[in-house]
């Protein structure tokens, strides 16, 4: 889950009439949905704010890291008061997907978003993603000093050169991207190289922090945590920049992050109502303009914030979300090398 320490003031600028819904399919007014989230908290206290007033539909919110949550509703089964789960990365969607946990989405709510960004079964819908980047500290390195492949980052000459956060969520979908690309030997291997070469931090903000200020050279990062902090600080206190990797390569690779109404959802009208909420051209203009998730909204119309690179200028690796799967492999693979 990403933090919510950027102090960053969120501006609501769509119109109440961009966004209606019927209270009498959506559920009784003043009826109340359980959210288990793993998205930037500020980001989800406003939408769902704008959602209960839209709809009269209170939404108790619960806030973890994305890979404990998903373990935490396979452990409650049906026992779990979540209605909804809105997280960051599609492989926890796919795990609870594959335990048999979440409910269809509805047709017109999926169909709002183009499929390759949904469950492919249809249990889950994407909301917005976001694009892996190298950052790196413009006094210290030049871009075309860069290495021309993620995959070189392992190799010796860059030892101490570059920053990582393999205990961050962000961190579990970029492993599964190599595993899904190269195999198992290949991705130990490249990942045993990172530990070789890498400086540690706790989280994404570390590593983006300690680029910026010229701790470490280059780092491994979500494009987010770059666009946040670069607002924060602005242009004469930005020491850094961002590398887009190109031609498919793994550095590139595209999150995706979405929603699913669980099985045991105990308002599951209103759950569905919420996930059609976040396709909706309001809430996803609300996201694209809030200076802090700093994502791309997945609903066709709707402009990214200009500080991104245009999205359709990405050229991630292809894979399939299906073929990301769910993480499980990804964790054991870094326990392995060693850094974990």
């Amino acid at each position: 889950m990403a933090s919510s320490r950027f102090g960053t003031r969120l501006r609501v600028s769509c119109s109440a009439a961009a966004f209606t819904l019927s209270l009498a399919t959506a559920g009784a007014h003043g009826a109340s949905i359980t959210l288990y989230s793993a998205q930037h908290e500020q980001v989800v206290n406003t939408l769902a704010k704008d959602f209960e007033k839209e709809t009269g539909i209170a939404v108790k919110i619960r806030s973890g890291e994305g890979p404990a949550l998903a373990a935490q509703l396979v452990a409650e089964g049906s026992a779990t008061p979540a209605d909804v789960y809105f997280t960051e990365n599609s492989p926890e969607l796919m795990l609870l997907e594959e335990k048999g946990l979440l409910s269809k989405v509805d047709a017109a709510t999926l169909a709002t978003i183009p499929a390759r960004f949904n469950s492919p079964t249809g249990q889950w819908v994407g909301v917005t993603a976001r694009e892996s980047v190298l950052v790196y500290n413009t006094a210290k390195v030049q871009p075309s000093q860069l290495p021309p492949t993620l995959f070189d980052l392992a190799k010796p000459e860059w030892k101490g050169k570059v920053g990582i956060a393999p205990s961050d969520a962000d961190f579990l979908p970029l492993v599964s991207a190599v595993l899904a690309l190269k195999g198992e030997a290949q991705t130990l291997q490249w990942l045993k190289g990172l530990k070789a070469n890498a400086q540690i931090f706790d989280d994404d903000e570390g590593v983006v922090a300690a680029v910026n200020r010229g701790g470490v050279a280059t780092g491994i990062i979500n494009n987010y945590y770059w666009d946040r902090l670069h607002a924060e600080l602005g242009d004469k206190k930005t020491r850094s920049a961002i590398y887009h990797y190109g031609n498919g390569d793994v550095g590139g690779l595209v999150n995706v992050s979405g929603a699913a109404v669980l099985k045991t959802a105990h308002n599951a009208a209103g759950a569905q109502t919420f996930l059609k909420y976040l396709v909706s051209e309001r809430a996803q203009t609300l996201m694209a303009k809030n200076h802090v998730s700093f994502e791309y909204p997945l609903r066709a119309g709707v402009a990214p914030d200009p500080l991104l690179k245009p999205f359709a200028e990405l050229t991630p690796p292809s894979l399939t979300l299906e073929q990301l799967g769910d993480d499980s492999q990804a964790g054991k693979l870094l326990r392995q090398a060693g850094l974990l």
